[in-house]
């Protein structure tokens, strides 16, 4: 997804595909941070499921965030958020 972005004539074309990316590494993000943490520190059932259902919550609210942030972006900024993401997979 960042080659293409990067490398589009008009990266605004592929604002949803990219918005939908970090969407997803934001639902990974909170998994790896918080959910498997917490699931590993065997805080039991019901802490757990409490935990889980949070983050469905959370998950929705941020992704609509990020699609509508991601939504009006010009060309450059598309292309600075892409490098940052790029500078997080180093």
């Amino acid at each position: 997804m960042l080659d293409t972005l990067e490398s589009a004539r008009d990266p605004t074309a592929h604002r949803t595909a990219f918005a939908e990316l970090a969407v997803e590494l934001t639902n990974s993000g909170l998994h790896y941070y918080f959910i498997k943490p917490l699931k590993d520190s065997n805080a039991g059932f019901m802490l757990e499921q409490s935990a889980s259902m949070g983050m469905v919550g959370v998950q929705q609210v941020i992704g609509t965030v990020i699609r509508n942030i991601i939504g009006r972006m010009d060309a450059p900024q598309l292309l600075s958020i892409g490098h940052s993401l790029r500078q997080f997979m180093r």
